[in-house]
């Protein structure tokens, strides 16, 4: 027992030795550790679960800042640097869930309630991301971010209330889309 006792002393003081030999270049000069919180803020878009959550963590992640190409805040047409089928696919797997959420780092900007399509049935009466297929160009599907579903609804009570609700986050949303460089008018 001593004996293997010995050998773990030994095996553990070389490990020792050859960390503290593998020190960095004495030439190079060491930078400093920095943090900016603009920097690590990123968009992302999420299957909703009321969870304090950031991007890298998030499995499901449905799409980030990356994705984007432009905004229209006019429009609201919201436009995917690559409009293809996989990101339709990712998101009509949330067709039948409660919601979208609309994360900036680790806060909530908002909750969109469905993802909806040009032939959706249900009505919806706070935002919705909606994928539109009927227009100018049918080949070239448009996905906008609208206050209710269908349009009709736009002045019911409900969905007045929720856009006063959203305001705030609405405003932090397109702002943070301008500082990037992504954001029409």
């Amino acid at each position: 027992m001593k004996h293997l006792t010995l050998w773990r002393n030994i095996f553990v003081m070389a490990v020792a030795i050859s960390l503290t030999s593998c020190s960095s270049n004495d030439n190079e000069q060491e930078k400093p550790f920095t943090t900016d919180p603009v920097e690590q803020t990123k968009f992302f878009v999420c299957e909703a679960s009321g969870e304090t959550r950031v991007a890298t963590a998030v499995i499901d992640t449905l799409f980030t800042e990356d994705d984007i190409e432009w905004f229209n805040v006019n429009t609201r047409e919201i436009r995917f640097k690559k409009q293809d089928e996989q990101l339709y696919n990712k998101l009509m797997k949330n067709y039948h869930k409660e919601g979208l959420e609309f994360r900036l780092g680790e806060s909530l900007l908002f909750e969109v309630s469905r993802f909806v399509s040009d032939f959706d049935s249900r009505v919806f009466t706070d935002l919705v991301l909606h994928y539109s297929t009927i227009g100018e160009d049918e080949g070239n599907p448009r996905y906008y971010l609208d206050d209710c579903y269908p349009a009709q609804f736009i002045s019911d009570e409900r969905t007045q209330a929720n856009i006063k609700k959203n305001a705030v986050q609405w405003e932090t949303f397109t702002k943070y889309l301008e500082s990037k460089g992504k954001l029409r008018k």
